[in-house]
């Protein structure tokens, strides 16, 4: 988006907490995190997202076993507001703004052998089993928070069109996490890295025709997240940002300027692997691969106001990375719009 002369980017110890409601009918404020452990090659993400316009949160439990099975949940739960990212047992606790926060869930997933039978999600809830499942995991900022949210010269914020909008207030910081998790009568104890993303505004999953998010962590000292976005009107965005004090360079982000993917897909064009180049606003250049070790196909549906059903397929892999003889770990995010069964994005 081009903010115009007399707009910033505006992000306040205030962002942490909770926003007023808008008035467009898909506005969502969401938290969600991931975290690693390097040592036992498992983890997972969470998030909540409120939709209280449309009078529901949305939460996901995601953890990946060493084993390559895979721990889900998914549920819409009421709401009446705006008060706090809760649902379904299921709690975001800021304990001290952009420095440090607290996870909790208590619940229940169903655990599966195969992720790709959530390509079906009915058939895969009905036919795998369902365990209890716990988390309790506390996180500490590792980085500088980058991000916030478009304002003009009145600190008023930039709208945007809310068919085309996503995620207008936003920011992520990469974190140092632990804790414990619980699938079924299996115990993790974990300490890791991971990346955690704050967004307010409207919001549809079908705004964006597809985008490649890529958020991971080598060590404590050298961390990349890189996003490319593609509109359907042809613009693409490439943003994130890499955080690498090897050389004992100061403690900041150093953004992305370009990016290229290259991704390897399945039958099911789904990507299980990838070979990535970055080049950030200082001049270092990063080459990068990644390869999925578990996979699970998500869905996201909307029926638009002329009764057309659209429908959008996120492929969630938590994958292992290496760049200079390093071995990481992270997310590989893949979104794309499905026309006749086929993503979009699926060349890139």
């Amino acid at each position: 988006m081009d903010l115009g002369k007399s707009a910033r980017i505006r992000l306040d110890p205030e962002d942490e907490y909770m926003h007023p409601i808008e008035e467009a009918i898909n506005f969502n404020e969401s938290m969600y995190i991931n975290l690693f452990d390097h040592q036992q090659a498992c983890g997972g993400w969470f998030r909540v997202g409120n939709r209280p316009n449309e009078g529901h949160a949305e939460m996901s439990f995601c953890f990946y076993l060493p084993d390559g099975r895979v721990a889900f949940m998914f549920r819409r739960v009421e709401i009446a507001g705006n008060d706090a990212l809760s649902a379904d047992g299921m709690c975001f606790r800021v304990i001290e703004p952009f420095k440090q926060l607290a996870l909790e869930y208590e619940g229940k997933a169903v655990l599966l052998d195969d992720p790709q039978l959530m390509e079906d999600p009915k058939k895969a809830f009905a036919s795998n089993p369902t365990v209890n499942v716990s988390a309790s995991l506390r996180f500490t900022g590792m980085t500088p928070v980058y991000g916030g949210e478009a304002v003009d010269e009145n600190d008023q914020p930039i709208e945007e069109d809310p068919d085309e909008s996503f995620a207008r207030g936003h920011y992520e910081q990469h974190m140092k996490g632990e804790g414990e998790v619980v699938i079924g009568d299996e115990t993790f104890s974990l300490n890791g890295f991971g990346l955690r993303d704050h967004s307010w505004g409207p919001r549809y999953w079908q705004n964006l025709y597809w985008y490649r998010w890529l958020p991971l962590v080598f060590r404590e000292n050298f961390a990349v997240n890189v996003s490319i976005v593609q509109m359907a009107s042809g613009r693409q965005h490439i943003w994130g940002m890499v955080y690498d004090t090897r050389d004992g360079s100061e403690p900041v982000y150093d953004l992305i300027e370009t990016a290229s993917l290259n991704s390897t897909l399945d039958d099911r064009d789904q990507a299980r692997a990838q070979t990535f180049s970055l080049k950030t606003v200082s001049g270092r250049e990063y080459q990068l691969s990644g390869e999925a070790l578990a996979l699970i196909p998500l869905r996201n549906r909307r029926q638009t106001d002329s009764g057309e059903w659209r429908q959008t397929r996120i492929t969630e892999a938590m994958s292992r990375f290496q760049c200079d003889g390093l071995i990481g770990y992270g997310m590989s995010e893949y979104l794309d719009q499905m026309v006749e069964g086929i993503p979009v994005g699926r060349g890139c």
